[in-house]
């Protein structure tokens, strides 16, 4: 009984925001057309986007952590923040190391998505949709491995194109999901 609630509450949750998730999907779209179409410009983005965060991070919590108490909790947010800096530096110094572990990393958070949208999937079957979002997981999971069997050699196109195919993949299956809420 409460996995017909549940999926009452989710289906009532869509036919409530179907507006935005069609703009959201639609968004996505886009910005996955843009990175298929550019891999190498989003690829090189993402590695200096990273690269720009973990150094803007590293230097807030190198700087907080001198408003800890106590030496141990000091230092070890100190040397988070040192660790978290040094990464930034680093990935924006050597942007080829940083493609292969951005990329390698983007091939996990793929897999384990896919793999979160898949149990979604099947938590939503049999209502309207389910079938896209499942879709959307294959996908993801496809991807996922994809980028692991061309690593090294191809991370500055695959990255990218990677990135765009999710993008394209999710906003699609959100497009879908809005249209298929009655």
């Amino acid at each position: 009984m409460a996995n017909e609630t549940e999926q009452a509450s989710f289906e009532a949750t869509i036919k409530e925001n179907k507006s935005l998730l069609l703009w959201t999907g639609i968004a996505f779209a886009m910005v996955g057309v843009l990175a298929i179409l550019f891999p190498v410009v989003s690829s090189v983005t993402a590695n200096f986007m990273v690269g720009w965060l973990f150094l803007i991070s590293g230097v807030v919590m190198g700087f907080n952590s001198f408003t800890i108490q106590g030496t141990g909790p000091f230092f070890g947010a100190l040397l988070l923040g040192l660790i978290t800096l040094i990464a930034g530096i680093y990935l924006l110094a050597n942007p080829e190391v940083g493609l292969v572990v951005l990329t390698l990393t983007i091939a996990v958070v793929f897999i384990f998505e896919g793999a979160y949208q898949t149990v979604a999937a099947f938590e939503l079957r049999p209502a309207k949709g389910w079938g896209w979002m499942l879709v959307s997981a294959i996908i993801s999971i496809l991807v996922g491995l994809l980028i692991v069997s061309r690593l090294p050699g191809s991370s500055l196109i695959v990255l990218g194109l990677l990135i765009g195919v999710n993008f394209l993949s999710s906003g699609l299956s959100m497009i879908m999901l809005s249209r298929s809420a009655t």
